[in-house]
C-alpha cells in the first residue's frame, strides 16, 4: 500500500513539474518560441484610364511604375471609359474608392486638356486614399463623400519621368512615375505648392415634380448596353409611387416605352426589356440576356422623362 502510494505522487509530482516548465516557456523562458511577424502588404496602385487596350499605352504606364516601385501591385479599375468622358471617369471612381483601404494610391488618366494649362495634382481625402489626376473634375463625387485634406500640383520635375515630359502623354511622364512615388512612400507634399481651388465638376441631376422626374440617359452599362439615368431610386419609388410588378410608361429621347419595374432581369423572359434600380441606386433599363442600348436605339447623353404613377 505504501509503495502504491509513493508511486502515485511520483506520478502528481511530474505532472507539476511538467506544467511549471510549461508555464515558465510560454511566459516568456528560455522555451519561448518567437512569433512569426506578418509581413506588410505591398503597396497598391488602382489604375483607370480611356486608353483602351489595343495600343500600347498602358503597358508603357506600368512599366514606369513598376521601374519606381518594383513590389507595387497593380490594380485595373478599366481602360475602357468612353474616351474623353469625365463624367464616366468620376462615376466608376466614385463607385469603386470605398472598397480600397486607406493609403491606396490611386491613378487616373482620363485628360482631355493634356498640354494645356490644367494642372496634375496629387489629391489626398479625408479618408487617407491618394489621388493622381489631371484637374479637370473628375475627384468632384469623392471629394464630395469622403472630404478633401489637402491638394498639391505636380511641379518637382523629379516625380516626373525626367525633364523631358511630352505634351501628350503625361500618363507616362508625368501621373505613373509620381504615383510609384508615392507607393514607395515619399512625402506628397514636395510634389510641388499646395492647391486650394479644385475645378469641379456638375453631375447631371433629374429634376422631380408632381408630374414626373425629367432626366437623362448618363450611360450605358456596358459590355451589357444596359440605359443608366440620372433618375435616383429614392425618388423613383417615395415621389414618383412605383413598386416592383408597375407598369411605367417612359419617354426615351423622345419615344414612349411601357415596360415593367421588376427587381432583376431573370423575373421576364430572355429577350424582354426591363426598368430596374441598378446596384449604385439609380433607375436603369436592360433587356434580359440583351442590349438595350441597340434595342431602343439609344447612344448617351439622350433626355428620359418618367411620369409619376398614374400621370
Amino acid at each position: 500500500m505504501l509503495i502504491l502510494r509513493w508511486r502515485a505522487m511520483r506520478v502528481w509530482m511530474s505532472f507539476l513539474t511538467f506544467s511549471l516548465v510549461g508555464l515558465l516557456a510560454g511566459c516568456g523562458g528560455s522555451g519561448q518560441q518567437p512569433v512569426a511577424q506578418k509581413a506588410a502588404p505591398p503597396p497598391t496602385i488602382v489604375f483607370m484610364t480611356d486608353f483602351g487596350t489595343a495600343n500600347d499605352a498602358v503597358a508603357i504606364c506600368k512599366a514606369v511604375m513598376l521601374g519606381i516601385a518594383p513590389d507595387a501591385r497593380i490594380m485595373d479599375i478599366t481602360h475602357q471609359v468612353t474616351p474623353f468622358s469625365i463624367e464616366d471617369a468620376a462615376r466608376f471612381l466614385a463607385g469603386v474608392t470605398p472598397y480600397y483601404p486607406s493609403g491606396t494610391v490611386f491613378i487616373v488618366v482620363v485628360d482631355p486638356g493634356v498640354g494645356t494649362a490644367r494642372k496634375a495634382l496629387i489629391v489626398k481625402s479625408k479618408k487617407g486614399q491618394y489621388f493622381v489626376v489631371p484637374d479637370n473634375g473628375l475627384m468632384t463625387p469623392v471629394l464630395d463623400r469622403d472630404g478633401l485634406d489637402g491638394a498639391h500640383e505636380i511641379t518637382n520635375t523629379s516625380w516626373m519621368i525626367g525633364d523631358n515630359v511630352s505634351s501628350t502623354f503625361h500618363g507616362r511622364d508625368i501621373f505613373s512615375p509620381t504615383a510609384a512615388h508615392l507607393a514607395e512612400g515619399a512625402d506628397w507634399t514636395q510634389a510641388g505648392h499646395a492647391v486650394t481651388d479644385l475645378v469641379r465638376w456638375t453631375a447631371p441631376v433629374a429634376t422631380v415634380d408632381e408630374k414626373g422626374a425629367t432626366g437623362q440617359v448618363i450611360a450605358l452599362d456596358d459590355p451589357f448596353g444596359n440605359l443608366i439615368t440620372d433618375v435616383q431610386a429614392d425618388d423613383f419609388k417615395t415621389k414618383l409611387g412605383y413598386a416592383f410588378g408597375d407598369k411605367v410608361t417612359l419617354k426615351i429621347g423622345g419615344k414612349q416605352y411601357t415596360l415593367p419595374f421588376e427587381k432583376t432581369f431573370g423575373a421576364l423572359p430572355v429577350g424582354q426589356p426591363l426598368v430596374y434600380i441598378d446596384s449604385r441606386g439609380r433607375v436603369a433599363i436592360a433587356v434580359n440576356q440583351g442590349d438595350a442600348s441597340k434595342k431602343f436605339g439609344v447612344t448617351p447623353p439622350v433626355p428620359v422623362f418618367i411620369p409619376a404613377k398614374g400621370k
